[in-house]
């Protein structure tokens, strides 16, 4: 039988260590970043969909109220 090789763990220094945890650190704060954007986006984008919906409904209603469309 064949011994399977496996990966020798290599004793990172207290500088490559300190070097992860700051990358690690970086990334999670770039995620936070980012969710809090999509967020604010998704929630401009529902603003601007519910005033275009209000006026695609409030405009033609007072144009014939104006014009006196109705009997």
């Amino acid at each position: 039988m064949a011994k399977k090789q496996t990966k020798s763990k290599q004793k990172m220094t207290p500088a490559q260590r300190e070097a992860r945890i700051q990358a690690a650190e970086e990334r999670a704060k770039r995620e936070e970043e980012a969710k809090a954007h999509a967020a604010k986006r998704k929630q401009i984008f529902t603003i601007v969909v519910c005033v275009i919906l209000v006026l695609a409904l409030a405009l033609p209603t007072m144009g014939l109220a104006v014009l006196g469309g109705g009997a």
